[in-house]
């Protein structure tokens, strides 16, 4: 019988979480979620096209989530790096703001993290054919960049949400408005304040608890979000993956928060 070692749980913790992008985000194709028109027209397709389009493309993502609940091959979490980046991308492509794009580190950050915790990425034909096993242990080196890389990530899509309050993003301020807040604005600017210390805080030397805390503020905070409720929860799978991964990884390394800024070199290496 496999033994849970923390490597094993953040194996299945990003793999989840990376399948939830997936499946989230293939479920607003297939609903044709108005807004993704918009992305669209930054490739020059129109609006009827873009809702044709929309359910394909849905369809897609939900059977690639699906494949890495049961056949995880590498060249599946590398195409969604790259797709992760590119769909946030389009948010500030289209006009919206820069904080949209950081965000969403989540939805990339969950598989290139998988992908470092079993060493540097192999873009072969043959490595990107593998499938990823749970290991009982993660090379030493392995385990620092994925560590780092879980860092990087949820400091990104802390200090994007944290910027969006700030900027009172309207979907935020009626959120706070809604749950009875008397001046909703202020509370947005608040969290927002709170949730960019946070964000530099796990940078700089995170510490268990606090990830620990900051994982239940990320998953209640999302569970009212307006409009689709549970297809915006589970398409937010890699924000609470890589802050529940960060926070297994915290178990039993004793020195991760020893981890200097030059380890982000050896990130690179």
């Amino acid at each position: 019988m496999m033994e849970f070692t923390s490597e094993n749980k953040i194996h299945y913790t990003l793999r989840i979480a990376s399948a939830m992008c997936f499946i989230g985000h293939g479920s607003f194709g297939i609903i044709t979620k108005p807004i993704w028109s918009n992305y669209f027209a930054v490739f020059g397709i129109g609006h009827n096209l873009s809702f044709q389009l929309m359910p394909v493309l849905g369809t897609i993502d939900i059977l690639m989530g699906i494949a890495i609940l049961f056949y995880p091959v590498r060249a599946l979490f590398f195409w969604l790096i790259i797709w992760g980046i590119v769909t946030a991308l389009l948010r500030p492509l289209s006009g919206e703001p820069l904080a949209e794009f950081f965000e969403r580190a989540g939805n990339f950050g969950a598989p290139l993290a998988l992908l470092l915790f079993y060493g540097k990425v192999d873009l072969s034909f043959k490595g990107l054919g593998k499938i990823i096993t749970p290991n009982s242990s993660f090379d030493l080196q392995a385990k620092k960049r994925g560590i780092i890389c879980l860092r990087c990530v949820v400091f990104l899509l802390i200090l994007g949400h944290g910027w969006l309050n700030l900027i009172e993003k309207k979907s935020l301020v009626n959120l706070y408005a809604s749950l009875g807040f008397a001046s909703p604005n202020n509370t947005a600017v608040s969290a927002g304040i709170f949730e960019i210390i946070a964000a530099f805080i796990v940078l700089i030397s995170p510490f268990k608890n606090f990830v620990l805390a900051l994982l239940i503020w990320k998953i209640a905070t999302e569970l009212f979000y307006p409009h689709y409720e549970l297809f915006e929860w589970i398409e937010r799978g890699g924000s609470y993956g890589t802050i529940l991964a960060l926070w297994f990884s915290l178990d039993n390394i004793k020195s991760t928060s020893t981890y200097s800024f030059n380890d982000y070199k050896s990130y690179a290496a």
